[in-house]
């Protein structure tokens, strides 16, 4: 059954999940490495001694190298249970202390510093529009040919028949320069024709690329722009929050409580719910926390290594163990619960919180969903602030608040929730 949560309440949340998951990711990294380091050092130290041995090579020495091996990896081992072991150890420690560990946090949100003070834009990043369109080279010039009549013939030469071959000589020559002068004119207005569509293309090309770029710029503009509005909508919602519970607005004083409990921020073993309506008359919080079915508790005592099988087995706990565990979870968080809203309200907006503690299910007879209440309490500001947390026995302090509380939680034994644990609570 989804619980609601609002906005400010969502992000806390969120924020909150993620810096747990970052913890858990970089103690299980740590853990790793430990493990992969001693696990390289045996390696290694196994093979300097399999070298010894191969150098040897006597009976004796291999029996002794094939102990040590054995030796070795038994230590292995071991080291992997005692690894499992101290996970196991941190995951009970959790559930132990699901109500020591926020005492020493305070609860109080200051919802002026969930104001974004500055908006972080990411650079803008033009990439190849920010490079301009190469320029065109210049078409290649060569001069062009220059026409030089051949040298007449002089003396002798002229008179004998000279003057025709010269004629015939200039004759060729006028036309080996009429080719080479047609070449070089074709071939100067080609390379410019050339160089001419290069500067359209170029000049295109340029024009598409600034085009494309003042679109990109526009979009991240906009993008920007996107991000401040959202920043300053944030903040406007933030304003109208505070000033909402400044003049005790029933729904800001509840969406408040909503940000304080997104922020406590359980085991993933044992997640809780919240629910919560704030009602103005009576100042009175009406709130339940769902917590986990007992079937999703941790069973497994430790963990051993069998050496005659090389098998890691597991040491269940007791019925009695698992039953007590789950019971005291349970009340643990309906102590943790009640401290966290009323040191998070230091105006004491709130003066008393009626608290239901329970699971979600299905109703064997009928199928459909139930909540089965495990603890009901309501308890008063005044009575409840007096306690010393840090020092009580979680069943106990609830039963001296007046507090209905099942049998027994781990089988769903549901608590009495007829009785009126307001004319009972402790004041």
């Amino acid at each position: 059954m989804a619980k609601r949560r609002g906005f400010f309440a969502e992000l806390q949340y969120q924020s909150q999940q993620a810096e747990k998951r970052r913890r858990q990711q970089e103690a299980a990294a740590q853990r790793a490495h430990v493990a992969a380091q001693r696990q390289s050092e045996r390696a290694w130290r196994a093979y300097e001694r399999a070298q010894a041995t191969a150098a040897r090579a006597s009976a004796a020495e291999q029996k002794a190298a094939e102990k040590e091996a054995a030796r070795l990896h038994s230590d292995a081992r071991l080291a992997e249970v005692a690894e499992l072991n101290a996970d196991l150890a941190a995951q009970y420690a959790d559930l132990d202390g699901l109500l020591v560990s926020t005492l020493g946090v305070d609860d109080h949100v200051d919802l002026a510093a969930l104001k974004v003070t500055k908006v972080e834009h990411p650079a803008f990043e033009p990439g190849a529009l920010a490079v301009e369109t190469p320029e065109v080279p210049l078409p290649q010039r060569w001069d062009p040919p220059v026409w030089r009549e051949p040298v007449p013939p002089a003396g002798l030469g002229a008179a004998f028949g000279g003057k025709k071959r010269h004629e015939k000589v200039v004759a060729e020559a006028r036309a080996a320069f009429d080719a080479a002068d047609a070449h070089w004119a074709h071939a100067d207005r080609e390379a410019r024709e050339i160089y001419q569509r290069g500067l359209v293309y170029r000049d295109g090309a340029e024009k598409s690329r600034l085009r494309k770029l003042a679109e990109a710029e526009a979009a991240y503009r906009s993008e920007c722009e996107a991000r401040e509005a959202q920043a300053a909508a944030r903040n406007a919602e933030l304003d109208k929050l505070i000033n909402g519970l400044a003049f005790d607005v029933e729904s800001a004083i509840d969406e408040y409580v909503g940000i304080v409990l997104a922020n406590s921020v359980y085991p993933e073993a044992f997640a809780v719910e919240h629910d919560h309506t704030f009602t103005l008359q009576g100042r009175e919080l009406a709130l339940t926390a769902t917590v986990p079915a007992p079937g999703t508790m941790p069973t497994v005592k430790e963990h051993r290594y069998v050496k005659a099988r090389d098998e890691i087995t597991t040491v269940a706990l007791s019925a009695r163990e698992q039953k007590e565990r789950y019971a005291n979870a349970v009340w643990q968080v309906a102590l943790r619960t009640l401290h966290e809203v009323f040191e998070a309200d230091r105006a004491g907006k709130i003066h008393s919180i009626a608290l239901t503690v329970g699971v979600d299910t299905l109703a064997a007879a009928t199928g459909l969903p139930v909540m089965v209440p495990l603890a009901v309490v309501a308890a008063d500001r005044e009575a409840f602030t007096k306690l010393d947390l840090s020092n009580v026995v979680p069943k106990a302090t609830l039963e001296h608040l007046g507090a209905t509380l099942s049998r027994s939680p781990a089988d769903l034994t549901p608590a009495d929730a007829s009785r009126d644990v307001r004319a009972a609570r402790s004041v």
